[in-house]
């Protein structure tokens, strides 16, 4: 399979070449030549800019196709209790994985001084209230809001047409069924063009990345570097607190032992890690949930993949982090109702977007939409979410790990609930090592 990706004749080398490799290296020579060339590099600008329009292309088709087809995955016939609890923990721990990414952002405050500049008043963002942001979640006219590019209104309804797809998808009437199966290959085939477009403007993204850095650094000086280090700090913390804290303590109150899960998921927790994906790990997980740690089939088999699809508690530290660092670098640091903006934005979008490639920087790019600080041409925004995709591929590996280990938790916790978890794999440690070489 692997030789069929391959590409072949002029640019073979480039697109050939591993992805996030790429992005690193446009990260790399864009800081040098910034720094080098100065103000004479400036040229560049408009291969940013390129990148900057094809971002913001894809935002509403991805936020539509996919949440669409998530919401419209889940047979409410089939959810039963072991489906809502699961359901209502990835929300809630999502929930709680944002916040604790803002609360990171608002300690370390990464971007604080940096004092981006552009063409554009990026600081001057006329926020609504809070209660008037959570009212203007139910959209008035769907596409008055998808055509304006309002990310909030656009998520909920999209969530509400695709749960009434798997409804019309699972009725009795067979007229009903063929509609909704009819409707839902349509938004299939939307999602898997959007995917594929996807993976297109990404491969210009070195570029891209290369051109945005060059100019920040030619106007800036060196001091962005302990800027986006500052970020990767306050991201694996967040990380760490959330691993610990929220997972540890679930685990404690349902009086298992954490190191003995630690153990038994370490496999999952370092291929999610290394491979980045949680789609791609889902085999090992679901090995090391029954071989490791006791949890029935029935469970994992419908737990497990639907964390894979819509939990995402590692990305929504990241999106937390990010967005704080973002407002801080362009000078508008992101007030108390922005923040709970935020929050909505990363648990409602987690529904549908985990599935698609650079799941993370969309959801980031959605976030900032609905805060107010959209990506424009020459903004200081535009600049300092390149710095943040250059970086992304280091903060990716540890917020995949974060997923899956959150899938795995709240898969022990739900099946020890339903007495679906065998304690015998939880009481002896010496069994579970002989497990481990399964």
């Amino acid at each position: 399979m692997a030789s069929q990706n391959k590409q072949s004749g002029f640019m073979a080398w480039y697109f050939n070449t591993n992805l996030l490799l790429k992005i690193l290296i446009g990260l790399v020579l864009g800081i040098i030549t910034g720094l080098a060339a100065g103000e004479h590099i400036l040229w560049v600008s408009p291969l940013g800019q390129i990148f900057v329009h094809l971002l913001k292309m894809i935002v509403m088709p991805i936020i539509v196709s996919t949440l669409v087809l998530g919401a419209a995955s889940v047979n409410p016939a089939q959810l039963g209790k072991t489906g809502l609890k699961i359901f209502v923990y990835y929300i809630l721990t999502g929930a709680i994985a944002v916040a604790i990414g803002l609360i990171a952002g608002n300690i370390f405050q990464p971007g604080k001084g940096l004092n981006l500049t552009s063409g554009t008043t990026d600081a001057t963002v006329d926020q609504p209230s809070l209660i008037h942001t959570l009212i203007n979640v139910i959209p008035t006219n769907f596409f008055d809001a998808l055509s304006s590019g309002d990310v909030l209104p656009v998520i909920f309804f999209s969530i509400l047409f695709g749960i009434g797809l798997s409804f019309l998808r699972n009725s009795n009437e067979p007229r009903l069924r063929n509609a909704g199966e009819t409707l839902y290959t349509l938004f299939d085939g939307a999602a898997e063009i959007m995917f594929l477009i996807v993976r297109w403007i990404l491969q210009y993204a070195p570029i891209g990345v290369f051109a945005l850095i060059a100019v920040v650094f030619a106007k800036q000086s060196a001091s962005t570097i302990t800027s986006l280090g500052m970020v990767i700090v306050a991201v694996y913390l967040g990380l760490a607190f959330h691993l610990v804290v929220v997972y540890g303590g679930l685990l404690t109150l349902n009086k298992l032992s954490f190191i003995t899960f630690l153990k038994g998921a370490r496999e999952a927790m370092i291929t999610a890690f290394v491979t980045r994906t949680s789609s791609g790990t889902l085999p090992v997980t679901m090995r090391r949930a029954e071989n490791n740690l006791g949890i029935n089939r029935k469970v994992y088999s419908f737990t497990l993949p639907l964390g894979a699809t819509i939990n995402m508690d590692g990305t929504a530290i990241y999106q937390g982090v990010c967005v704080i660092f973002i407002g801080f670098a362009i000078g508008a640091p992101l007030s108390f109702a922005q923040q709970v903006t935020v929050m909505l934005t990363a648990v409602l979008a987690s529904i549908g977007t985990a599935g698609v490639p650079g799941a993370g920087a969309i959801m980031l790019l959605m976030a900032l939409k609905a805060v107010g600080l959209p990506i424009e041409n020459g903004s200081a925004t535009a600049a300092a979410y390149a710095m943040i995709l250059g970086i992304d591929a280091l903060l990716d590996m540890g917020r995949t790990g974060l997923n899956v280990t959150g899938d795995l938790t709240g898969t022990t916790v739900v099946a020890k609930s339903e007495q679906a978890l065998a304690m015998d794999y939880w009481d002896s440690s010496a069994s579970q090592e002989s497990r481990e070489h399964k």
